[in-house]
């Protein structure tokens, strides 16, 4: 399965998926008392290493180009893995991983933001919905540390996003993630020396499943997108949501209630919409040029 038609795309995207909703459910499995810089530490190192056979793929003579942005993205996304431990093991699987979706939504602000691009109106419903959405989920009185912790993973994801249009050019994905994982070690050791928890060899089980599945949903997403346009098949990201939910049905005995169906389908739904959209967008040159689609 290489990606190179639309079928063979979402099915990779919705395995991708599927793949990182195992790795959110390895570090919910690991429970409360998991000492998170530890881990973090644990997890930066076993992604270098599942990394060295693409070594090929870095360049080697211009490694710390654009230095900046990469220590940069390296902390923001440092602390979203931060923020995702302390949401996935305080909220319910699926409801972390609805308010992940979030990010998506706020890439189109920051976009405004950092770039001045101009939303659309479709794009502008998306944001608002979204954040009503939010609302639903978490309503004022369910406003936890985990559910602020899940908005922190969403803003990291949507400033890494936005960040990436910035880095070379000529960099490649796998540049992009060793320089990632490389960049933040140093912090990840030093924070967890500070929190001073006695080692605990079990992480080794969760840190390698959990690097192993995000490296897998990352290679599955450039597959299906290398051969064929976004919006063709972008809406199946969203299959993860559904991951999510049998996840923590089955897994940790999850039910999900009213309030999360209502917020997650505000979330979401308008981002398939727009998915959809710009797929009908992108086909109507194509049926006034007389080739079937």
């Amino acid at each position: 399965m290489r990606g190179h038609t639309v079928g063979s795309a979402i099915a990779l995207l919705v395995i991708g998926n599927a793949l990182a909703v195992v790795s959110d459910a390895l570090i919910k499995w690991q429970g409360t008392d998991l000492p998170i810089f530890q881990f973090i530490f644990v997890r930066m190192l076993i992604t270098l290493g599942l990394l060295l056979p693409l070594i090929q793929h870095v360049d080697h003579r211009r490694l710390f180009a654009g230095w900046p942005l990469h220590v940069l993205r390296s902390h923001m996304g440092f602390f979203g893995i931060y923020c995702m431990i302390v949401a996935l093991t305080t909220l319910p699987l699926a409801t972390a991983n609805a308010l992940f979706y979030v990010a998506p939504i706020l890439v189109m602000v920051f976009s405004v933001l950092v770039f001045g691009e101009r939303l659309r109106g479709i794009s502008l419903f998306a944001v608002i919905s979204g954040f009503v959405g939010i609302a639903v989920i978490l309503r004022p009185v369910e406003l936890t540390w985990g559910a602020l912790s899940a908005l922190g993973v969403a803003l990291s994801l949507a400033l890494t996003v936005v960040l990436v249009r910035k880095l070379p050019t000529h960099q490649t994905m796998v540049h992009t993630l060793f320089m990632t994982q490389l960049l933040g070690l140093p912090t990840a050791g030093v924070l967890a020396w500070l929190e001073g928890a006695p080692w605990q060899a079990d992480i080794l089980f969760t840190a390698f499943g959990s690097a192993f599945f995000i490296l897998a949903y990352n290679m599955t997403v450039l597959l299906a997108y290398r051969h064929v346009p976004a919006s063709e098949v972008t809406s199946a990201e969203y299959t993860g949501l559904l991951s999510a939910l049998l996840a923590g049905w089955w897994w940790f005995q999850e039910v999900p209630d009213l309030w999360f169906v209502l917020g997650s389908t505000l979330i979401i739904g308008p981002l398939v919409l727009i998915s959809v959209l710009e797929k009908r967008r992108t086909r109507v040159p194509i049926r006034t040029a007389g080739i079937n689609p």
